[in-house]
């Protein structure tokens, strides 16, 4: 968890929890963000702030226990659901098998948060929710 203390004057005053993401995931995102201005411009320009916001560590340096792509998240909602989802990006999202894109509200919304973070996110239909995330899984491959 050292990791996750350094640098806390970044979010100091924000009313949003830490993120920290790997280089490679942050140079990816950055990337993605981008390219999906024109397409999806409310979840771009989100993806493209917390980027902003986040803490850059070296991509071993990320602590088990954080949210990054390929995660499997257990989350809680505002309205007490539970919800536990994978995060991948948008080719390999598949909302059946639980696999949501970092092009989601949601998936914005995760990336880079620990067990214990809250956050709020806007919804597609304007709307403000809430969640709490439960429970971070490693990728697979580590």
């Amino acid at each position: 968890m050292t990791e996750l203390r350094n640098n806390e004057h970044r979010n100091a005053g924000s009313n949003k929890p830490r993120v920290v993401v790997s280089e490679t995931d942050h140079q990816r995102l950055t990337e993605l963000a981008a390219g999906a201005e024109e397409r999806f411009p409310a979840v771009a320009e989100e993806l493209a702030a917390e980027m902003d916001r986040a803490d850059v560590v070296a991509d071993g340096a990320v602590p088990a226990e954080v949210v990054r792509m390929g995660s499997t998240v257990v989350y809680r909602s505002d309205t007490g659901q539970e919800r536990r989802v994978t995060l991948v990006f948008p080719p390999q999202a598949d909302i059946t098998a639980n696999r949501i894109s970092i092009l989601t509200p949601i998936g914005t919304a995760l990336i880079g948060l620990a067990p214990g973070h809250a956050i709020r996110w806007r919804a597609p239909d304007g709307r403000e929710h809430a969640l709490t995330v439960v429970s971070v899984e490693p990728p697979a491959a580590d």
